[in-house]
């Protein structure tokens, strides 16, 4: 093989291969579909000259058998006058026609025929485009399903990485992160703002309440001695003044917790307005 055949033969390779790899099937059909729909446009003309064909004939031999009979009828006629010569040659006339006649009816016979098998080839091939139609539909939803399969696997194929799925762990990290400061900030922001003597209260008041819950669900189980009656109060001294009811005196132990209250609070401002000044 010559240098120039092989490279043809590459070329040609190649062209095949870009071909193929363009081809679009659903284009592909669509045209092909066109194409028969071209050829049985053509098929319909060509049995439509062919059935002109067959009613031609047709109407040359009934023309021909009415020629044959005119002269007969003619020859009849010239035996009435008597002239037997002029009688013959209109049966030579007439036996010429009915030779026509019978040429152009087996003509026609045979076109007849033609003609039906024409037909039934166009019923054929007119089926076959209506089948070819409905498998073009089905094979383009078949396509269509293949693709969209396809682009879900590409897709669960990315998914699949594994840096896909460190990304989603490192972020749900730095979110936890995230969340975890700003809980501290409002901690801390709640500890040093406001009134903080009302805050220890507000998380006595919610340990003792979580005690007397506990303490009330043994007493419940059975695990711990039932509440003891509570006493009577005893009622408030009272210091009668010339007429006139004076209230008790403040123990002198209430008094020393709210002068440290008091005294914590005050010194607990000064921290703050320090720590601001900084």
């Amino acid at each position: 093989m010559g240098i120039f055949a092989r490279l043809a033969t590459l070329i040609k390779s190649n062209l095949n291969d870009l071909i193929s790899r363009s081809e679009d099937p659903e284009k592909m059909l669509n045209q092909v579909v066109i194409d028969m729909a071209n050829q049985l446009i053509e098929a319909k003309k060509q049995v439509a000259v062919a059935i002109a064909d067959e009613k031609r004939l047709a109407k040359q031999a009934e023309q021909e058998a009415a020629n044959a009979a005119e002269w007969e009828r003619r020859a009849m006629l010239a035996i009435k006058a008597g002239d037997d010569n002029l009688a013959k040659e209109a049966l030579n006339r007439k036996k010429e026609h009915d030779a026509l006649a019978t040429s152009y009816k087996d003509q026609w016979q045979k076109q007849k025929q033609a003609v039906d098998q024409l037909k039934t080839a166009l019923r054929l091939l007119n089926n076959k485009i209506e089948e070819a139609k409905r498998k073009k539909n089905v094979l383009i939803a078949r396509k269509k399903r293949a693709e969209a399969q396809k682009a879900i696997q590409e897709t669960m194929s990315g998914l699949q990485n594994a840096s896909a799925f460190e990304t989603f762990e490192r972020m749900s990290a730095k979110i936890d992160q995230i969340e975890a400061e700003a809980e501290a900030t409002t901690e801390l922001s709640e500890e040093y703002t406001g009134d903080s003597l009302a805050h220890k209260f507000g998380q006595l008041e919610a340990t003792s309440g979580a005690d007397e819950a506990l303490l009330e669900l043994k007493r419940k189980m059975g695990v711990a001695p039932p509440a003891e009656p509570t006493p009577p109060a005893a009622p408030p001294p009272q210091v009668r003044i010339a007429g006139t009811t004076a209230p008790a005196a403040i123990p002198q132990a209430e008094q020393d917790e709210l002068a440290a209250a008091i005294a914590e609070l005050e010194a607990e401002e000064q921290r703050e307005q320090a720590r601001l000044k900084r």
